[in-house]
C-alpha cells in the first residue's frame, strides 16, 4: 500500500466558527464548501472540517474530543512560532501551551481550534520546508 494520507476530516460543532479559525488564523482558502463541510487543499492532502452530525451519519461513529493526537503546522523560522500562535488565537483558537524550547530541540507551542483539536505550531531546525510547504524529515 502506498505510504500517504489523502484526507484528514475533523468533526466540528459550528461551521462558520471553524471556517473563521482556518481562514483568518492560518490564512487558508477553502476549495469547496457547503452547509456541512469545508475542504482545504493542502500540500498533498485535503483537510476537511465537517459538522459532527454529517460525519456521524457517514462514519456511523459519534466524534468525541481530540483523542490522543495533535496536528502540526511547521514554520520556517523560530521567530515565526509566536506570531502564528497569536494569529490563531485572534481567529478563535486558544493557547494550550505557550511556545517554548523542548528538550529535544526546536521551538513549539500548542493551540486548540474552536472544537478542541490540537495544533502544534513548531519550528524544527533539522527539518526543511520547501516553497510548496512540504516538510522533509532531517537529522
Amino acid at each position: 500500500m502506498q505510504q500517504q494520507i489523502s484526507v484528514i476530516t475533523l468533526g466540528i460543532d459550528d461551521l462558520s466558527r471553524s471556517r473563521r479559525f482556518y481562514t483568518e488564523g492560518f490564512g487558508w482558502t477553502p476549495v469547496f464548501e457547503n452547509a456541512e463541510i469545508v475542504f482545504y487543499q493542502m500540500n498533498g492532502l485535503m483537510l476537511g472540517t465537517w459538522l459532527k452530525p454529517g460525519l456521524t451519519t457517514d462514519s456511523g461513529v459519534v466524534p468525541s474530543g481530540t483523542g490522543g493526537f495533535a496536528l502540526a503546522h511547521n514554520v520556517p523560522a523560530q521567530a515565526d512560532v509566536e506570531p502564528a500562535i497569536e494569529q490563531l488565537v485572534k481567529a478563535g483558537g486558544a493557547v494550550v501551551r505557550k511556545a517554548d524550547a523542548p528538550e529535544h530541540g526546536g521551538f513549539r507551542g500548542y493551540v486548540s481550534d474552536p472544537d478542541g483539536h490540537l495544533w502544534e505550531i513548531a519550528w524544527n531546525p533539522a527539518w526543511t520546508i520547501d516553497a510548496q510547504g512540504h516538510v522533509t524529515f532531517g537529522v
